[in-house]
């Protein structure tokens, strides 16, 4: 892990609008902003736009529906891609008295049925692509009520009872709202409950209640704000993009551009010119390669390296003209581009000051499911990209068993941490104790208030010299080579079980035909040479094939080789 630095600049904390609902947040947002564009999407190669207004009419009008099919205070499941419809359902059902159950469209359908079976759901929203799913399973799904597809079919679910979504939303518009309005619960009361999709182990439902979520939008904003368009490309059942880009979105009276495809997010930005968007680091890693690819492509390194050092010098004295200098680049996110956030896993400091450098501000935070997810950000106008940031005010963080460099589990207390696992009091019992979320993440904090990341608990390497080696600080050093796309470092076992060196495993993109193992050995060791001799690869293994992943874009670590 890079040394971390003084930050530039002081900490500006946000003025916020206080709300105690996501109904009341709503609600706001609609008398406030009611004819700002609320979401702007495509489909079937058509362009839609809808205001705050129509948004609130519409949560309304489907709330009415759900209400008059019986659905009161039931656990409601959600499955299916990126859409304004998903959002409709989300919005409906978290501001009411029902509980929000996001699925991830990418799991089998087994870990799909188990999860509907699991959460207690009575009613389930899909796109139609995973009806054969439930109807093939309509057995072993007894609770479930009513399915509410997403797209215009004529499917038939053997005993499950079908609703078209626009049918249901249209009927629901005649329909008196007075019974879904009244529907309250109380705010520390389960409201959203997410199936962790994590790099090991099994899924677990996390349970948050309203009070996690509306914190997570209160004080997140108060550390780092956003602007008035958004990109929106990370999967909605994920609770970086569920909370921190949808709802904050909302609240701050955004428009949220829906990306239809994973690779229409260039295309996208140049349509909708988002002013901000969230992403995890690999999509940042990504443009940031493809970018310095471009200029060494055209052989403009110098041009852009003395463009960079006139930049910061005219910083130094209250000058930015980085926009103007950088032009071209900012045309390729759309022109109106003023800050990435990326969450997830840590970021290359590197990467970090390379946007920063041009003039789109990197912030890099820290989340997690059972945090809602925020627990850090950078500011502003204090950021380091060598950390995730200053804590949320509403959270206490505390190191536990730190070593003599301050580094321990990360331990978080405050509004934010979830009520626990769903149906499983043993795993909440490992990790909350005396009110302290025991993240299983290893970091330690700076001079300066900032938390950095070392690694995962679960991911420590003990070497028989008794060193510990945190594998992701040793990965964020190979990942400097340019032509390594993903990199996972493991230990070398004696047939005794002791681990006495280091491996890394990589992949490639483009292939490493020019390059031997040797020659790669070398490059990464040069690479690591400001690491400690402990540290230090002593082998390497080239993938053929890429390291599978998680949804969010995370190597499940528990698959290399």
């Amino acid at each position: 892990m890079a040394k971390s630095r003084k930050p530039k600049g002081k900490i500006t904390y946000y003025q916020v609008e206080k709300f105690s609902t996501l109904r009341e947040m709503l609600d706001k947002s609609a008398a406030e902003a009611g004819d700002t564009v609320a979401f702007r999407y495509k489909e079937n190669e058509h362009d839609y736009e809808k205001t705050y207004s129509e948004f609130l009419s519409d949560t309304e009008a489907l709330g009415a529906a759900l209400t008059d099919l019986g659905h009161r205070t039931d656990h409601i499941a959600c499955i299916g891609i990126n859409s304004y419809r998903w959002a409709v359902t989300y919005l409906t059902v978290v501001k009411s008295a029902c509980v929000f159950v996001p699925i991830d469209k990418e799991l089998p359908s087994d870990d799909i049925i188990n999860i509907l079976i699991h959460s207690d759901s009575r009613a389930v929203f899909c796109d139609a692509h995973y009806l054969p799913i439930l109807k093939e399973n309509a057995h072993r799904l007894p609770d479930i009520e009513n399915v509410i597809c997403f797209d215009k079919t004529d499917a038939a679910i053997g005993t499950l009872r079908l609703y078209d979504f626009d049918t249901l939303l249209e009927n629901g518009k005649s329909m008196d709202k007075h019974e879904y309005d009244i529907l309250q619960n109380d705010p520390m009361k389960l409201r959203m409950l997410v199936y962790t999709s994590g790099t090991t182990g099994m899924a677990k439902g996390v349970m948050l209640s309203e009070h996690n979520l509306v914190s997570s939008i209160y004080y997140g904003l108060q550390v780092s704000t956003v602007y008035d368009t958004c990109l929106s490309v990370l999967p909605y059942h994920h609770t970086y993009e569920a909370v921190s880009g949808i709802l904050v979105s909302l609240h701050h009276h955004s428009t949220i551009c829906i990306n239809d495809k994973i690779r229409n997010v260039q295309k996208n930005l140049m349509q909708y010119h988002p002013s901000y968007v969230y992403l995890v680091p690999a999509f940042a890693e990504f443009f940031y390669k493809k970018i310095n690819e471009s200029i060494d492509k055209t052989g403009k390194r110098q041009d852009f390296d003395k463009a960079i050092k006139i930049s910061n010098a005219l910083l130094k004295v209250g000058i930015d003209v980085r926009r103007k200098l950088f032009k071209n680049i900012h045309e390729q996110f759309g022109g109106r581009l003023i800050k990435i956030v990326c969450g997830g896993a840590p970021i290359r400091p590197e990467v970090g000051d390379f946007f920063n450098a041009i003039g789109i501000n990197l912030i890099n935070g820290y989340g997690i499911t059972e945090c809602s997810p925020l627990v850090s950000a950078n500011n502003d106008t204090f950021n380091d990209p060598t950390t995730v940031g200053v804590k949320l005010p509403c959270v206490d963080i505390k190191i536990d068993n730190e070593t003599e460099d301050g580094t321990g589990e990360i331990c978080v207390r405050g509004d934010v941490v979830m009520m626990g696992y769903y149906k499983n009091l043993e795993q909440t019992a490992k990790v909350l104790v005396d009110g302290w979320f025991y993240t299983g993440d290893y970091g330690r904090m700076n001079d300066y208030g900032q938390l950095l990341i070392t690694g995962r608990k679960k991911n420590i390497i003990v070497l028989s010299n008794g060193k510990n080696v945190y594998p992701e600080e040793i990965e964020a050093y190979i990942a400097r080579l340019p032509y390594i796309t993903d990199v996972i470092v493991s230990s070398d076992a004696s047939k005794h079980g002791e681990q006495f060196s280091l491996i890394a495993e990589i992949y490639c993109e483009e292939g490493v035909s020019d390059h031997s193992n040797l020659d790669v050995l070398g490059e990464i060791q040069s690479a690591c040479a400001g690491l400690p001799p402990y540290k230090m690869i002593s082998k390497v293994v080239i993938r053929t094939e890429p390291f599978p992943k998680t949804t969010t874009n995370k190597i499940k670590r528990n698959y290399a080789s």
